[in-house]
């Protein structure tokens, strides 16, 4: 299961509007190492961009453990969960697997930087043996 819902949320739900803030809670309290990758990614990007020649923040750090890993795949592969994530934090998710995940500017997403990062060239550059099941 993704994530751990109340019976208040599941409610919601049923009625037909879950908001972003009751959503995110969620998803914080569910899946804290994704919801905390994004927040860091989100608190470096203006850094990143500072010198303006990055458009991104990315992380290239593999999860610590198997749990980690998994709550950052149960995350990235969610629509719902990503965007909800994208509009809180006010960024555009890109993920290659479970240790390159990056998080670029409004606006940025029709640049080079985006198209590079999301490329099938960059998804097999970035592979290595030790990734087969992340």
């Amino acid at each position: 299961m993704s994530l751990t819902v109340t019976p208040e949320l599941v409610e919601a739900a049923n009625r037909g509007h879950v908001d972003d803030d009751a959503f995110l809670a969620c998803v914080r309290m569910s899946l804290p190492y994704a919801y905390d990758m994004v927040a860091q990614l989100a608190a470096e990007l203006p850094e990143a961009r500072a010198d303006g020649r990055r458009d991104f923040a990315d992380s290239l750090v593999p999860p610590p453990d198997d749990t980690a890993a998994g709550q950052l795949l149960r995350a990235m592969a969610s629509t719902s969960i990503r965007g909800a994530l994208e509009r809180y934090f006010g960024v555009r998710i890109a993920f290659q697997n479970c240790h390159r995940v990056a998080v670029f500017a409004p606006g940025t997403t029709d640049g080079d930087q985006y198209r590079r990062f999301v490329s099938a060239e960059a998804q097999i550059l970035n592979q290595q043996p030790g990734f087969v099941n992340c």
